[in-house]
């Protein structure tokens, strides 16, 4: 089977060596799965844009997708990472089990994207109808539906990149659901 590998800063273009350091500048080391794309010239700048690009949804929302999406595809390196900014932007540990679990009982809003999100997930891209009109319902509108989208298929880009390269977890390990 095919092994795969970090690389080191020597490994990379000149421009993905400068985003790496920026990346361990702001956060305090280079994430394995951010240093793996850095293999490909274009792909590590073109993730970060699309990872921080603006959004109508707030950090919370955005880390309700990113752990439910995480967890639905099992994928250990997000979840672990985004315990850890769950954390950050002010859940806790018992609330980041919840949410992964696509309940949130803590807050109605947050619920309906927590299913919704799940059913999208789980059935590619077709949520129940009863979902929809639960997350619309719940203060939704067509903009953070896009963006929910949006987040999703970012979520499952890292998801899938882990899921095939099984890269080390640089993160405190997430707790089983």
């Amino acid at each position: 089977m095919k092994q795969f590998t970090v690389p080191t800063s020597k490994e990379v273009s000149t421009n993905n060596q400068t985003i790496l350091g920026n990346l361990e500048k702001a956060i305090g080391f280079r994430p394995n799965l951010y240093s793996y794309m850095a293999k490909n010239d274009t792909a590590l700048a073109d993730y970060l844009h699309l990872q921080n690009r603006k959004s109508t949804l707030n950090a919370k929302e955005r880390e309700v997708i990113n752990l439910v999406v995480s967890q639905i595809n099992h994928c250990v390196y997000c979840l672990a990472a985004h315990t850890a900014i769950g954390k950050l932007v002010g859940f806790s540990d018992e609330q980041i089990l919840e949410i992964r679990g696509g309940k949130v009982p803590f807050d109605a809003k947050l619920h309906s994207l927590a299913k919704f999100v799940k059913e999208t997930a789980i059935n590619r891209g077709k949520p129940s109808a009863a979902a929809t009109e639960e997350l619309f319902g719940a203060g939704y509108n067509e903009a953070n539906l896009i963006d929910i989208v949006i987040i999703i298929g970012d979520k499952i880009i890292t998801n899938y990149l882990h899921g095939i390269t099984q890269l080390p977890v640089d993160f405190p390990e997430a707790p089983e659901l």
